[in-house]
């Protein structure tokens, strides 16, 4: 029983939320704005995902090549210090 009117009330709310919407008149900016939004974030993936994991790739492989590099240096003890060659 608890089912039915659960249905029937969620039921009853939407039926008035339409009608209410049908009701509503906005102007039309309002409703190119809102076809600009929903066409920017159905398309968020495409239009900035790429952008951003370019641009985390090639962070995280320049860090990985940076990291590669010192400990190779450290390793053979090749690394000089900018203080060392004045001296």
């Amino acid at each position: 029983m608890r089912v039915w009117l659960a249905c029937f009330v969620v039921l009853f709310a939407l039926a008035q939320l339409f009608d209410w919407v049908q009701e509503l008149q906005l102007p039309l900016p309002i409703y190119i704005l809102g076809g600009a939004f929903l066409a920017v974030a159905s398309n968020y993936d495409k239009l900035f995902g790429t952008y951003f994991s370019d641009v985390t790739d090639a962070s995280m492989e320049a860090s990985v090549e940076q990291v590669q590099l010192g400990s190779q240096g450290e390793a053979t003890g090749s690394m000089i210090s900018p203080a060392s060659e004045d001296k």
